[in-house]
């Protein structure tokens, strides 16, 4: 083995890390006989020679000694290397993408030579489907989906394979490697359905029906039957109940387990490694392993989630679907099954439009589970609904009064955040909250996050003003002072708690080098805020028009504090002709606060219409409009804009809502309707979220009724 490694120049390539020298001794390490040592040697092949699915010069080279140890019956764990060699050879490169960087023309050549070598010696998988090994033939059927240049073949093979089979994963492995070649291969994906429909149909195995029903969705969901819901929920059932299942349930829905008896022998196969030998080898790809065997312990099927998962992604938007699986989820006795639910209940909630108040209650019932991973999911869950959570109040309520260490979370690094239940239970203006907040308040350290809970609040936070006054004032003012003093004064903004004006100038005049910028705008935004109250702090307003940084800011809150006309729109005025975007998009916004008593500006706000920075258009239109009352100039680029940048469309929403109301012929009205209609987030990405997502969504779809109602005509200013 290995027979020419040696002469490979390794010193003369690199990785992710540096020098690839060290190259040789992974390979080699692939191929120990110590577990711990092959476990180190995958993970530096990830870490460095494979870093983030990058392929390097060195990486090209090992492909033909990860050959070799993939088909050596003396080498362990060879079901890795196999997936190795499959991340390698397998990415796909756009073939619309005619535009490369001059950068990227190495890496390009360098994707394009890997899927060829890897694609060339992918014969040898054909026999591993096969091996003694189950953890090789675990991963063999996806090495052949991938990479094998006979689709045909392989779909065969795999047919052919699945009766013979005697292992659960691997046949579901068979299955999603079928799947996987519709995807790539579409002349076969009706093909591949049939086998799949006469699977889910026939065969009397519930976990390959599933994986059937999975894969369907995935690549042919057109063949999926009409009665899918109860279909899945019925095959949940029986796996429930099978011998292989999940563990049978007590009364309690405890399993029912003897928890002083023994541990059975772990089986061994697949890519699985035992906790003896995992313990040696402190490495990414061990913890990684380790997680997920934490994760799984006591679960009877734990691949049934990631089947669940892949069927979820399959039905797309039929939401109606989708709820009516989850809400079967989280009635089911099995604790797992229920755990699955409420994260991926997250997800379609993140991601799609529906009616959830059933889902969303069912979410809150696990809040009461004792198993704490179960509770802490729905909490994390209902965190992020913000006014979708409702129905779940008084079951957060509920959960917070008896769990009050909960209510503020430490962590290894970083300041202490709020618990879910408490951030939940705010973010629906609930006064039962406010006791935990309270508490906060009086730590040590303030969570980071403390501010933002109180404004979301509203008139029920107004008891929490006197301590976040009382511990705004002990702020050091040193280098620390942003951290510990900006969520103080988020709370106190929220509230526009203009007693906490001293409190406030204190930490406007002392206000250190180190992020002194952004402490003085959260104190002028907190004045701000305050508006007349805040009288006192004029002078220091005055005075602040004339330092840079933040004389937009000072102008801002002088104008929400005084309505000083003449001494604020100057400063906005320069600030509108600043060669910072940022700097003209704040002017343009404060001048669109003035109103009519801005009209000088008007020209120079036009003349920024077609500024080739979207959001400076946007403000710029908006603030026309405030300071003129004419809309058709500013509802036009607007209305470009909305289809330019989804993530514009809260704000231009906000505009039209308080413009309203809108014609009912207008290209605003229909703009509009067509965004009711849609029944995806107009913010939901692939393969990322933010934690405001659910609530950005639902204020443009309100904002978007609102300006068809035409119940939105305040005035200029905010409608929040």
């Amino acid at each position: 083995m290995f027979s020419g490694i040696d002469e490979v120049d390794w010193a003369s390539m690199e990785h992710a890390y540096g020098p690839a020298d060290d190259v040789p001794v992974l390979l080699r390490g692939l191929a120990s006989a110590d577990p711990a040592e092959r476990e180190s040697a995958l993970d530096g092949m990830y870490g460095a020679v494979h870093h983030q699915g990058d392929v390097y010069a060195c990486t090209l080279a090992c492909i033909p000694f990860l050959f070799e140890l993939a088909v050596d019956p003396e080498v362990q764990d060879r079901g890795s290397v196999v997936e190795l060699l499959t991340s390698i050879g397998g990415f796909d490169l756009d073939e619309d993408d005619d535009e490369i960087d001059e950068d990227e023309i190495e890496g390009a050549a360098n994707y394009a030579m890997a899927a060829a070598a890897v694609t060339a010696g992918a014969g040898v998988f054909f026999d591993l489907i096969a091996d003694e090994d189950p953890g090789v033939r675990l991963a063999a059927p996806l090495a052949l989906a991938t990479l094998h240049r006979h689709p045909v073949r392989v779909l065969a093979l795999l047919r052919e394979r699945l009766p013979a089979e005697p292992d659960e994963e691997v046949r579901l492995a068979l299955v999603e490697a079928a799947g996987r070649i519709a995807l790539r291969h579409r002349p076969l994906a009706g093909r591949v359905a049939q086998w799949l429909t006469l699977l889910a149909d026939r065969e009397r195995a519930p976990g390959l029906r599933l994986a059937a029903l999975a894969q369907l969705a995935r690549c042919s969901p057109d063949a999926l039957p009409r009665d899918v819901v109860p279909v899945v929920s019925g095959l949940l059932r029986e796996l429930r109940t099978a011998p292989d299942g999940a563990p049978e349930l007590d009364q309690d829905g405890e399993p029912d387990v003897d928890t002083e008896a023994e541990p059975e022998a772990e089986p061994v196969g697949c890519t699985d490694v035992a906790r003896a030998e995992q313990a040696a080898a402190p490495t990414l790809v061990g913890q990684l392993r380790a997680l997920t065997a934490q994760d799984n312990a006591g679960r009877g099927a734990p691949w049934a989630a990631d089947l669940l998962r892949t069927l979820h992604v399959g039905l797309d938007d039929r939401v109606g679907d989708r709820t009516a699986l989850l809400v079967d989820q989280l009635r089911s006795p099995d604790r797992w099954q229920r755990i699955d639910a409420v994260r991926m209940s997250g997800g379609l909630i993140r991601a799609w439009r529906g009616s959830y108040e059933e889902l969303v209650a069912l979410v809150g019932d696990q809040l009461a589970d004792p198993d704490p991973r179960l509770a802490d999911a729905a909490s994390h869950v209902l965190e992020e609904l913000f006014s979708l959570a409702a129905p779940t109040a008084d079951a957060l309520a509920a959960r917070l009064a008896a769990d009050p260490g909960g209510w503020v979370k430490e962590w290894a690094s970083g300041p202490p955040g709020l618990g879910s239940t408490v951030k939940a239970l705010a973010r629906l203006g609930d006064a039962r909250a406010v006791p935990a907040l309270a508490a906060a308040l009086e730590l040590p350290e303030v969570p980071h996050d403390v501010g933002f809970a109180v404004t979301h609040l509203g008139p029920a936070g107004r008891p929490l003003a006197g301590a976040l006054r009382r511990r705004l004032a002990g702020v050091a003012l040193d280098e620390g002072a942003y951290d510990r003093a900006s969520p103080l004064l988020a709370g106190l903004t929220g509230l526009r708690a203009g007693e906490a004006t001293p409190e406030v100038l204190r930490v406007l005049r002392g206000a250190p080098e180190y992020r002194g910028e952004w402490l003085r705008t959260a104190a002028l935004r907190a004045l701000g805020s305050f508006g007349t109250a805040a009288r006192e702090a004029v002078p220091e307003l005055r005075a602040m028009l004339r330092r840079p940084g933040t004389a937009t800011e000072a102008a801002e809150a002088l104008w929400a504090v005084a309505g000083d006309r003449d001494a604020v729109l100057p400063v906005l005025i320069e600030g509108l002709g600043s060669d910072q975007v940022h700097d003209r998009r704040g002017a343009a916004t404060a001048l669109g606060a003035l109103g009519p008593r801005a009209a000088v500006v008007a020209p120079r706000l036009r003349g920024l219409l077609s500024h080739e920075e979207l959001w400076l258009r946007v403000d710029a239109a908006i603030a026309l409009w405030e300071v003129t009352g004419r809309q058709e100039e500013s509802t036009e680029v607007l209305l470009a804009a909305w289809e330019q940048n989804r993530h514009v469309r809260v704000r231009v929403a906000e505009c039209l809502a308080r413009m309203g109301p809108v014609g009912p012929a207008s290209a605003a009205a229909q703009v509009l309707r067509a965004e009711l209609c849609s029944v995806r987030r107009h913010n939901a990405l692939d393969g990322g979220y933010g934690s405001h997502d659910t609530y950005e969504d639902e204020k443009l779809l309100a904002l978007c009724r609102q300006a068809l109602r035409g119940t939105g005509k305040t005035g200029k200013g905010s409608t929040a």
